[in-house]
């Protein structure tokens, strides 16, 4: 299973979702990445993004987005084939 890496914050609702549904389909280990306590780390996510929102998901080397585009992708079948590719 490819590595999950999600830029997150400490009260982000869209957030749990991402992490339920990516716990949903088996994905045991996620990196969580907190831009609230660190300024660096958002500057980081918004200059390799062009996002300045949470979540922001990578599986393996993939940027899949936010929230809605990872339930997008999981309903137009394609998650389940990143996160095993």
């Amino acid at each position: 299973m490819q590595a999950v890496k999600m830029y997150t914050t400490a009260v982000c609702p869209y957030c749990i979702r991402a992490k339920q549904l990516l716990n949903a389909k088996g994905v045991v280990q996620i990196e969580e990445i907190r831009i609230d306590t660190d300024v660096q780390a958002r500057s980081h996510m918004m200059a390799i993004t062009g996002r300045r929102t949470v979540p922001q998901i990578f599986i393996g080397d993939t940027h899949v987005g936010g929230c809605d585009d990872l339930m997008a992708l999981d309903s137009q079948g394609g998650l389940l084939p990143l996160l095993q590719s």
